[in-house]
């Protein structure tokens, strides 16, 4: 069997429960992963272990069940929802006869489609790069190519995966070199940005809970949308008029966050989310119709945390309530939430419908208010309704 007739490549999907709180039975989330990455999940199955099999992760009599629904199902390929080691990932694919790949590298293959800037491509292929380092089964001969020079190609007793290590090691310094320079750049950006006192909005969540849209909607820019996960990975920033304040402020749309991001991505991605660690304001963007939203939004708080942004201010906003049924709509336009035991102010929009923006404008100029009168010496006040 081959692809599907619309490109996509079948693939089972398969997750493994080991009694954490935020396994997903549905497999919903690596099925639109999957559907990002343009394959189409045809199968599903889901285990419960206590320990994950040191050699196979599943066990082999799991391990055989895969193989016969793959087989049944047409699957070319099997997706774990939970990261492999390099060791099992090539037992399966020996056992299963199939490409097995996890959660982790499907989210960098996500990334590498969806990489537009200069920065946010090179920013994916070092963590890929990274990843790739811990898996030195001649997958990538490609980078040989890329070497060149004296001593390429290494000494006559040089193994295939010393090799392989060395070209890795290679690609990763010259990306990292590049980096460095990008970083540079990005910084004079900011700099210059500080020196024209303005006040820095970032908007931060997890993916798919509308930012772009909201971003859009408050701007009036056309940033990239859709009803997808990582529509956005380039950091896009616009000024925004606030009437209420009488001035203009930065406001940057940022990568959205997942669970178990992988961490090569955070460190990777520390200069586009250093938009979100430099900035005076952060609007916690949260899809409300998601009944998975308060796993969504601790997620979120914890890569804030790994990033340094956890001490900004923040402002919930409760997005997508058009979404909601009539019984469960909020009846105020906001309220307060405790989130790891500090109290945040949250307001209730939907960035499609454009309800409820005329009071998060509001919120913005009355903290942007309250921030300029906070810097007038001998004035200590803190920002309107805000947890720090």
């Amino acid at each position: 069997m081959t692809a599907l007739p619309g490109g996509e490549t079948p693939v089972l999907l398969v997750g493994v429960d080991f009694g954490h709180p935020h396994f997903d039975g549905e497999l919903e989330e690596l099925g639109l992963l999957a559907e990002t990455a343009g394959m189409m999940p045809v199968a599903r199955l889901t285990c419960k272990r206590k320990a994950p099999d040191a050699a196979l992760f599943v066990g082999s009599g799991k391990a055989d069940e895969i193989r016969m629904l793959a087989q049944m199902h047409g699957a070319l390929e099997v997706l774990f929802d939970q990261v492999l080691s390099p060791a099992q990932q090539r037992n399966l694919e020996r056992h299963l006869e199939l490409p097995v790949n996890d959660r982790t590298l499907l989210i960098l293959e996500i990334f590498a489609q969806r990489a537009r800037s200069h920065e946010g491509k090179l920013q994916v292929e070092l963590a890929r790069l990274q990843y790739l380092s811990t898996r030195l089964v001649r997958r990538w001969s490609h980078l040989e190519r890329q070497t060149g020079g004296i001593g390429a190609r290494g000494g006559p007793g040089e193994k295939q995966i010393e090799l392989d290590r060395r070209m890795i090691g290679d690609a990763v310094k010259r990306t990292r070199e590049r980096l460095v320079k990008v970083k540079r750049q990005r910084s004079t950006q900011r700099r210059q940005r500080e020196r024209r006192d303005t006040f820095n909005i970032s908007l931060v969540g997890y993916t798919n809970a509308g930012k772009s849209t909201l971003f859009n909607a408050l701007v009036k820019a056309r940033a990239y949308a859709a009803d997808q996960l990582f529509a956005t990975l380039d950091t896009t920033t616009r000024q925004l008029y606030l009437g209420g304040a009488d001035r203009s402020v930065s406001l940057s749309d940022t990568v959205g966050f997942i669970r178990d991001l992988p961490h090569g991505l955070v460190d990777a991605f520390q200069a586009t989310l250093q938009e979100a660690i430099d900035a005076d304001l952060l609007l916690h963007v949260v899809d409300a119709s998601n009944p998975g939203f308060p796993e969504q939004t601790e997620q979120v708080q914890r890569v804030l945390r790994e990033i340094g942004a956890a001490d900004i201010p923040q402002i919930l906003v409760f997005n997508k309530i058009d979404l909601l049924p009539n019984e469960q709509r909020p009846v105020q336009t906001g309220d307060h939430y405790d989130l790891d035991g500090h109290v945040f102010r949250r307001l209730f929009v939907s960035a499609q419908s454009g309800e409820g923006l005329d009071v998060l404008r509001q919120a913005l100029a009355s903290t942007v208010l309250a921030a300029q009168a906070a810097m007038t010496p001998g004035t200590a006040i803190e920002l309107p309704g805000i947890s720090t």
